[in-house]
């Protein structure tokens, strides 16, 4: 998962981005306001954290200039301001969430997970990788057109795996994300790797190429089969 963090206060942005960087998510900081702005429409983001008051152009103004692009990207406003006049021009404009400064770590986290799993708005119904496919809306799932029967669980690491394709999903990213256990013990290691194992019997067995691959010590990648 992609994010971009808006926020001009170094001793807070380095926080935050080492901090979800550690959880696994792939961060990419801007410290002003245009420089935000131009990374949010020129590239491809699953959410958006955004202080209010930064240099160049204001936090408000970027979140309106998006919304009017029609760029539904998923943006959670973090600022010092605590009015409520504040927090309800923000969602009028078209956030989010609101998070006030300072605030923990912990809840930061909870708060992109809650937004992650809504979704973005704007997000295809389909998923594709090669010959497997991932109708998100009828729930189907099909390799070489060949329909394939998952539980509602497979279908969930399924559908984590397609979004992070060719990229290593850890353990602690499935037990986070999926099982949503933050604290990971042992004991769901091995109920992760049951449902893999589950999921590569339906998906990897019947074809002649396996597209679930093992990081040894690490987790799991899928990736398209070599021409």
């Amino acid at each position: 998962m992609n994010i971009l963090v808006v926020e001009d206060e170094q001793k807070v942005a380095e926080a935050i981005c080492s901090g979800l960087e550690a959880e696994g998510y792939e961060v990419v900081h801007a410290a002003t306001g245009e420089e935000g702005f131009y990374l949010a429409l020129s590239r491809d983001f699953d959410m958006l954290l955004l202080d209010l008051m930064l240099p160049e152009r204001d936090g408000l103004e970027i979140l309106r200039s998006l919304r009017e692009k029609d760029r539904q990207v998923p943006v959670l406003i973090l600022t010092a301001r605590d009015s409520v006049k504040d927090r309800v021009k923000g969602l009028d404009l078209g956030a989010d969430d609101y998070l006030v400064k300072p605030f923990a770590f912990p809840e930061l986290l909870a708060r992109i997970r809650a937004l992650l799993r809504r979704g973005r708005t704007d997000q295809v119904l389909r998923l594709k990788q090669g010959d497997l496919e991932m109708d998100l809306l009828t729930r189907r799932v099909s390799r070489e057109e060949e329909e394939i029967h998952l539980t509602d669980r497979e279908f969930e690491l399924l559908e984590y795996l397609l979004r992070n394709a060719g990229h290593t999903v850890s353990r602690e990213m499935l037990a986070r994300d999926i099982w949503e256990e933050p604290d990971r013990l042992t004991p769901i290691d091995n109920v992760i790797d049951v449902h893999i194992a589950r999921l590569r019997k339906k998906v990897d067995r019947p074809f002649e190429q396996p597209m679930i691959h093992t990081v040894r010590g690490v987790g799991y990648v899928l990736k398209e089969p070599a021409a």
